[in-house]
């Protein structure tokens, strides 16, 4: 307890730390305030990083931090912010945001005098209940970190606080939550790690929910302009040259008037959208992707398109395009922020009660360690690369362990070839070594 500053508080400090004074590494701390909740918090401590920087400076501590923060707005916040958490713990340089503290201006004297050390916090509610699970999830994180687990009597209760949190790490995304996107947004595209099912779900789409009303098509590196809107492509004649230029529809011009020809929902499913330059394949046709433009939008053409195109192009509000896109392909054209703001984004993540559901003993072992260490060790960038459950939906665990070694393990040996995965090789190293050794 310490109330030196001005503004009291209770922590949980590391063991290597003096009894009294300035600590250093991280806590959990909890700060009473006149007339309002007592504010409870993980923080660093004004002696800097030091005697926990290996657990500040992993990407898992700050991911699991802002999932449990994730958790308790969504659960407990009422459309309100309850909990917030820093990107980055080690920067002590950085402060909570001006316009969150000023909303909590309860805890002022708190965030004046600690708020750039601080990097997640939770704001109680009068719900006692809520207030206990919040606490409960924030000190079981660092007592975890620090290799200490729950009582036996406790455990039940810590692992279901774990597993509610831990799902905001990868949401779950739902076929209906698609759906429900492209009746609001019309264009959509679902991203996500190789294996999660992206095209799977597509298909059940335009099966199901679109009842086979509407096409897929594939982007490539080649895929064009022409090939997509339309243009000139050569046509056989009886000339001498025996071919001739003609205006030909591409897939959108083509999907716009099969969407034209009724009033049910059409559904355009483009498998890999990121593989082409989706900018140079849309020219001025991104122009007619917007879900609720206030007038009918249309481009003028350069070439006749023959009924009922001629030289003008719109899509009818009952064309739907899906993209899907594999987040972990790295030889791929960036989706500008114009298509951005286009198509609504969505996240398609790999889920443990998949490979519970349809996999054996081995396979959800293998699933649970590969996605503990992409938690752990990846960075935000080499988090999208996390393997789907797709790899491991093998029930028969002889047919599991040779499909771990000729699927799972080349992925795994192609990201490290790559250095998409430089900053963790050595987990991955080893995680390959027991493949290897089924």
């Amino acid at each position: 307890m310490s109330d030196d500053t001005g503004v009291p508080y209770a922590a949980y400090i590391h063991p290597a730390n003096p009894n009294s004074g300035p600590y250093g590494g991280t806590s959990f701390v909890i700060f009473p305030v006149s007339g309002a909740p007592c504010l409870i918090g993980l923080g660093v401590g004004t002696q800097g990083l030091a005697p926990d920087a290996a657990i500040l400076g992993r990407p898992g501590h700050a991911r699991k931090a802002q999932a449990i923060c994730d958790w308790l707005n969504k659960k407990h916040g009422d459309g309100e912010q309850i909990a917030w958490a820093k990107h980055d713990p080690t920067r002590t340089d950085i402060a909570m945001p001006d316009a969150l503290a000023n909303a909590w201006d309860s805890y002022k004297n708190v965030f004046g005098r600690y708020g750039s050390v601080l990097y997640a916090v939770f704001r109680p509610t009068d719900d006692h209940a809520i207030t206990a699970e919040g606490l409960k999830a924030f000190l079981d994180l660092l007592l975890e970190e620090r290799g200490y687990l729950p009582l036996s009597a406790s455990l039940p209760d810590s692992t279901a606080i774990k597993n509610e949190w831990f799902d905001h790490l990868m949401p779950s995304l739902g076929r209906e939550t698609v759906a429900q996107l492209l009746s609001d947004r019309r264009f959509v595209v679902v991203q996500g790690p190789p294996g999660t099912g992206k095209t799977r779900m597509a298909i059940e789409l335009l099966r199901n929910e679109y009842g086979g009303n509407g096409r897929s098509v594939q982007f490539h590196p080649n895929t064009t302009y022409e090939a997509f809107v339309g243009g000139l492509a050569p046509a056989p004649t009886k000339s001498e040259l025996g071919l001739n230029f003609q205006p030909l529809h591409g897939f959108l011009m083509e999907a716009a008037i099969e969407a034209g020809n009724n009033s049910k929902p059409y559904l355009l499913h483009i498998d890999e959208i990121n593989r082409a330059d989706l900018s140079k394949v849309l020219g001025e046709a991104i122009f007619l992707f917007e879900a609720r433009p206030e007038a009918p939008r249309q481009i003028h053409l350069q070439y006749d398109f023959g009924s009922p195109i001629r030289r003008t192009l719109s899509l009818p509000p009952n064309l739907h395009v899906l993209g899907t896109m594999n987040s972990a392909d790295r030889s791929i054209a960036i989706v500008d922020v114009a298509v951005r703001r286009r198509f609504a984004f969505v996240s398609l993540w790999p889920q443990m009660n998949v490979v519970q559901k349809n996999g054996c003993d081995l396979m959800t072992r293998a699933f649970r360690d590969i996605v503990s260490i992409f938690v752990e060790h990846a960075t935000d960038d080499a988090f999208n690369l996390v393997p789907g459950h797709s790899y491991f939906l093998e029930a028969d665990e002889a047919k599991a362990r040779q499909s771990l070694k000729v699927n799972l393990a080349p992925l795994l040996e192609e990201y490290l070839s790559q250095g998409y995965v430089g900053g963790f090789a050595e987990p991955i190293r080893s995680y390959l070594q027991w493949l290897r050794s089924l």
